[in-house]
């Protein structure tokens, strides 16, 4: 799942990673975002089953001759490149995250990408707004940070749907924290 949700301290009966109000004071707000994982390992081997064979299909026509050989270099090129790709996609993919943590005192937002340095943003939540743009921005439901001078875009990564849900709730919770 994408959305995960950390909430000390917890009523009891919900169930872990679930949005729910922090029980007591001293509450904190744990936010794991990660992308969809579209594919997952049964899904690989299929790809690159489904790929070898239909790759296969044009060499069954010079099986038995020397073209064979001069074709299968490139064939198996041509399979490995996807291997590659996908493989490379799924690591990259897993890199990618955002993090939020939100107490009484402050609210920070840290996001790691795959190939370049990691993001900070920090603000005292009392200023914070939490905005969703649902027409006319880059994104449908495009999700942001206001406060402190900046505006962070939140789960640029997670489908329209995830971002309205998560508007919701952090907007609960930083009403439950004021």
């Amino acid at each position: 799942m994408p959305v995960h949700w950390t909430i000390r301290p917890q009523a009891p009966g919900i169930a872990p990673g679930a949005f729910a109000l922090a029980a007591g004071d001293g509450a904190e707000y744990r936010l794991r975002l990660t992308p969809n994982l579209s594919m997952g390992r049964v899904g690989f081997v299929r790809m690159i089953a489904i790929s070898a064979g239909f790759l296969a299909l044009p060499l069954l026509a010079v099986l038995g001759t020397p073209v064979l050989w001069g074709l299968l270099p490139f064939a198996g090129l041509a399979l490995w490149g996807l291997w590659y790709a996908l493989q490379r996609n799924r690591a990259e993919r897993k890199r990618l995250r955002e993090e939020l943590r939100l107490t009484r005192e402050s609210i920070e937002l840290r996001r790691f990408n795959p190939r370049a340095p990691a993001q900070h943003w920090q603000a005292n939540p009392y200023w914070v707004r939490v905005k969703l743009k649902e027409k006319g921005a880059p994104v449908e439901n495009y999700l942001t940070l206001e406060g402190a001078g900046r505006v962070v875009e939140l789960g640029a990564f997670l489908s329209p749907e995830e971002r309205a849900e998560i508007h919701d709730e952090l907007t609960r919770a930083l009403r439950h924290l004021r």
